[in-house]
């Protein structure tokens, strides 16, 4: 059987190296937040199969108040979209 393939909601295929946005909190507004994806990954603890992404923040955001951090975070794959292809 295939691997299928993870992709975000206009059908572009997320792979290790892209670039991508996804919707982020910053107090209590949410913000656009750019990363690059570290690695691809799947939650099964709820029962079901949840996609997830291991990301690396570019330090890019939308709005005015800066990011204090740049950790990897996991985030689900539901709201994201690519922005930028690994070439």
């Amino acid at each position: 059987m295939a691997k299928a393939r993870l992709t975000d909601f206009t059908g572009a295929e997320i792979r290790k190296g892209s670039t991508i946005a996804y919707p982020t909190r910053q107090g209590n507004v949410v913000r656009n937040s750019e990363a690059t994806v570290l690695e691809t990954m799947s939650d099964r603890s709820t029962g079901r199969i949840v996609p997830m992404l291991k990301v690396q923040p570019t330090g890019r955001d939308s709005g005015f108040i800066a990011r204090k951090t740049l950790t990897p975070q996991t985030i689900a794959a539901e709201h994201v979209v690519v922005i930028g292809d690994p070439e």
